[in-house]
């Protein structure tokens, strides 16, 4: 009971450190419409939540889990009535937190998921250990250590699956084709979260990278990817479904597609003075065309790479409006190994613009899921100019030079996905099937895969067939090479048919064009400034 007491102490003055610096937050706004009482409204404030937990916690009627009240209740509601991404994290998901900045942890270098109540790999990463030990997609996890995994979560057995670098961990799966179950000593080693998970020549001389995320190694991980794809005259940068993450891997990344000196980004609030971003290294004169594809999902540090090439008409950007997140956040680490991520300040492109959507009045699921199309009308309130004078709008997210709208799959697309039918499908195939890097979806393989939808029960029509030819062949293509190839293979695959990156490739010579013309303009301007420079100096009098 004692421990217990204690932890519930220490949990309140975590909340009292969180209300400490909302606390800060709250005073400036409220020094301009009321008195210095401000200060002891929020001590009397501080003092009432801890009236109010401790009556909870010896009267209600159930015992009270202190965590349940405070990380999951408290704290998220006080920090919700301030912005949407303002957030606290509780031991689990800041150690996540902090794994994910870091792009890296360690264990077994694996993707798992559910699948009918059953944890499966969903593919090895390839080079890693689990890849190495011979363990391929599809196989179902039914114990780890010789613990079973019945009943348990695909986070459990991925906790499970990870641990100190150099430990060993037996793997006990079920595999399609194999009588009996299979065991597997795998030793853990540091696996690599990368950000930058697919690179490529697309094209003779083009150049095709995706970047998921923002962690401390993606400028580096970027910088990577150039350097081997070479020589290139034109690159494909695909941030959609980006989130962002570290700010100042955004910059890192910006800076390395713009001139030395051009500002990347600027941002202040008000704890913290203006702080302005340049490039400090440049692109040292590589002035391939680029399109920067994009869409609802890019966010946060992605959105700053597509404004600041936007607003140095450096590249093209293509796709859809991008999310629209220009609050940054601070993260400090609080007691009991906790965080708090506070937004402290907001951040502006190079051209002045505020890209935040609004989140006035709207619930947390509408802000983040629906209301897109709403918040991007809201772009015209601030009108702002690129280098060469484009018109570029703030609010409700970056909006593309070029609209390309997203794929929607249809009603016989939705029946394979849901029925995982091109997963399936490749664990089936492999047993049987010698699956080469030339290896192409012909006839004989679509016929396969007719056979095994029969099997399967998926009902469908030759027509269903036809009308969906390429996509299929794409999706079987693909999980065939994840199975054999690894992740990556994968992916490349998908993006080699994606239509959106079709769609870019045929755009380069409009961003090519853009960039000549950005030239052209700023050249003019700066002659004509010249221009009027030495007429001003003729006209002035001697003396």
């Amino acid at each position: 009971m004692a421990r217990s007491s204690r932890r519930s102490a220490l949990l309140v003055l975590v909340v009292i450190l969180a209300c400490g610096c909302v606390g800060m937050l709250f005073g400036q706004r409220l020094t301009a419409t009321t008195s210095p009482s401000g200060d002891s409204d929020v001590r009397d404030s501080l003092r009432s939540f801890s009236q109010v937990y401790d009556v909870v916690q010896q009267n209600y009627a159930e015992p009270v889990n202190p965590d349940k009240a405070i990380y999951n209740g408290a704290i998220p509601g006080m920090l919700r009535v301030l912005d949407p991404h303002s957030n606290f994290f509780d031991p689990k998901s800041y150690a996540a937190l902090r794994e994910e900045q870091r792009g890296k942890y360690y264990g077994v270098g694996m993707q798992v998921g559910p699948r009918n109540n059953k944890v499966i790999v969903i593919a090895p990463f390839a080079g890693a250990p689990a890849y190495r030990a011979g363990i391929r997609p599809g196989d179902v996890i039914i114990a780890v250590d010789g613990k079973p995994t019945d009943n348990m979560s695909t986070s459990d057995v991925a906790e499970l699956l990870k641990g100190p670098k150099g430990t060993s961990v037996k793997i006990t799966v079920l595999r399609e084709g194999s009588d009996k179950p299979l065991d597997f000593t795998v030793v853990r080693d540091e696996i690599p979260r990368y950000s930058v998970d697919v690179h490529f020549l697309i094209r003779p001389g083009i150049g095709y990278i995706h970047v998921s995320g923002f962690q401390e190694t993606t400028e580096h991980e970027v910088r990577d990817a150039l350097d081997q794809l070479g020589d290139i005259h034109g690159l494909i940068l695909d941030l959609r479904q980006n989130p962002g993450g570290l700010l100042s891997e955004g910059v890192g990344v910006a800076d390395q597609f713009l001139k030395k000196g051009q500002v990347i980004v600027s941002h202040h609030g008000r704890a913290s003075a203006e702080k302005v971003y340049k490039a400090s290294k440049g692109n040292g004169g590589k002035d391939y065309p680029l399109v920067v594809l994009v869409n609802r999902g890019t966010a946060s540090a992605a959105e700053i790479v597509a404004g600041a090439i936007q607003d140095h008409d450096r590249g093209l950007i293509a796709g859809e409006t991008t999310f629209g997140k220009g609050l940054v956040q601070t993260v400090y680490p609080l007691s009991e190994n906790t965080g708090l991520a506070l937004t402290t300040a907001k951040y502006y492109t190079p051209s002045g613009r505020l890209i935040q959507r609004d989140y006035s009045n709207i619930s947390l699921y509408d802000y983040y899921y629906n209301d897109r199309e709403g918040n991007a009308g809201t772009a015209a309130h601030e009108v702002k100019m690129t280098d060469s004078g484009r018109t570029v709008y703030g609010g409700g997210g970056i909006t593309p030079d070029v609209k390309i709208a997203s794929i929607k799959t249809n009603k016989f697309q939705d029946t394979l996905l849901e029925k995982y039918a091109f997963f399936n499908f490749a664990k089936h195939y492999v047993i049987d099937h010698k699956v080469g890097r030339q290896f192409e979806v012909d006839d004989a393989v679509m016929q396969e895969f007719r056979k095994f939808l029969d099997e399967q029960k998926v009902t469908f029509a030759e027509a269903d067939l036809v009308e969906n030819n390429d996509w299929i062949r794409g999706n079987i293509k693909a999980e065939l090479f994840i199975n054999e190839f690894g992740q990556q293979e994968g992916m490349r695959v998908h993006a080699e048919t994606d239509p959106e990156v079709q769609k870019a490739l045929d755009l380069l010579p409009q961003a090519k064009q853009l960039a000549e013309n950005a030239k052209h303009v700023i050249a003019q301007r700066n002659n004509a400034r010249l221009t009027a420079q030495q007429g001003d100096t003729a006209a002035a009098p001697n003396r």
